[in-house]
């Protein structure tokens, strides 16, 4: 079944949001805006603390304890999960879902401990893609950092790791809402059997259901066009199931 995945990226105690990681601006309250979209339809709610990892730490854990009294969908939280007992916090405080990115690139093994410790399903890594003409290059910090990494290649490792779940950002277009990257997403189709939640750029002109189909992608993790109300989730809903994709109702 294809999800529908908000995507919340924080700073301190406010919702924000940056185009392509720059330029941030402060949307509102997370806890709010997250209960309005598990209200619309949301299959899940995804936290990112967005300066975590320069501080190597999350602050997090308060919001989602507020916010599972309300929403009743999975919680995935990233920023600043450096080891087991930054990730057992998180979970603790009602998080299905951790997620990892910089802190899995400086030590791949990190995605194999959590894995073991937690399963595979509660472990997802976050990939942040950026086009340098001959091949994607995988990002840190939230795409400040030049890794040198070729997307394709650290996908296939982070699952051979133990991932359960990957979500692929396109840098170049997260928060523009001009359209996803389908050359980005098309690239790595069958490089990997779990899940890939495509995330950047998403608006309601975005033909994914081509890319549904042909099962490159599990579901899209939607920023900027949820917060300026440019998508509503029950319209995209009603749309992907008369075009013949399962969505929960």
């Amino acid at each position: 079944m294809f999800r529908i995945i908000a995507r919340c990226d924080i700073k301190g105690k406010n919702l924000i949001k940056g185009i392509r990681y720059e330029g941030v601006r402060v949307i509102g309250d997370p806890g709010e805006f997250a209960g309005n979209y598990y209200t619309d339809g949301a299959d899940e709610i995804v936290y990112i603390d967005a300066v975590a990892s320069l501080y190597e730490r999350s602050s997090l854990a308060p919001l989602v304890e507020n916010s599972i009294k309300d929403i009743f969908v999975p919680i995935s939280v990233g920023g600043g999960i450096i080891d087991l007992e930054s990730a057992r916090k998180i979970l603790k405080s009602g998080a299905e879902k951790v997620i990892v990115n910089t802190a899995a690139i400086s030590n791949p093994n990190l995605i194999n401990i959590l894995s073991q410790e937690f399963g595979r399903q509660a472990v997802v890594v976050s990939i942040q893609a950026k086009n340098r003409n001959s091949y994607w290059e995988a990002l840190t910090h939230c795409g400040r950092t030049k890794t040198g990494l070729n997307v394709n290649d650290w996908m296939e490792s982070v699952q051979n790791l133990g991932a359960g779940e990957i979500i692929l950002t396109s840098v170049d277009c997260d928060g523009t809402m001009n359209g996803m990257d389908f050359e980005l997403i098309r690239s790595i189709s069958g490089i990997v059997d779990i899940p890939v939640i495509a995330s950047g750029g998403f608006t309601n002109d975005d033909p994914i259901e081509d890319l549904i189909n042909e099962g490159m992608i599990s579901g899209i993790a939607i920023g900027a066009s949820l917060h300026r109300k440019y998508v509503q989730i029950p319209n995209l809903k009603q749309r992907l199931r008369e075009n013949g994709i399962k969505v929960r109702i």
